[in-house]
């Protein structure tokens, strides 16, 4: 299985249950040239990476879902093809628990149905309800 036999998604979404700036500013910087980050408003900041001549966009929400902070690029021209290996690599980067969807979101799918990867390797499926915040 190669990346280049798979769909990339046209953005990526993980959870983080840790977010600190400076951790995520070395990780951005290493794996996508991003300038550190930027506040944006309250709980929210913002930078860009270039990867390849593309520019990504980069969006953190602090405490977007159950006490998780969002970490958002929009762009499918990321190092990664899916949102589950942007999770690993940032579990294994900042040693703390991410958390994504599993698979791109269609209609008809059920949407608290995620990936649980942890920063020694071990993943699972787990249900993680939307608590409306």
């Amino acid at each position: 299985m190669t990346a280049d036999s798979e769909t990339r998604y046209p953005d990526i979404e993980i959870y983080l249950a840790k977010a600190p700036v400076a951790s995520l500013d070395k990780w951005l910087g290493t794996a996508i040239g991003a300038e550190p980050l930027a506040p944006a408003g309250k709980g929210k900041w913002r930078t860009r990476g270039r990867l390849a001549g593309g520019e990504i966009p980069v969006l953190l929400v602090e405490r977007a879902a159950d006490g998780f902070a969002s970490l958002w690029f929009d762009s499918a021209e990321t190092p990664w093809p899916d949102d589950a290996a942007c999770a690993r690599a940032a579990a294994m980067q900042l040693g703390s628990e991410v958390r994504c969807s599993l698979g791109g979101w269609q209609p008809g799918d059920e949407p608290d149905r995620f990936l649980r990867v942890l920063p020694d390797g071990r993943e699972e499926e787990i249900h993680w309800p939307d608590s409306g915040h």
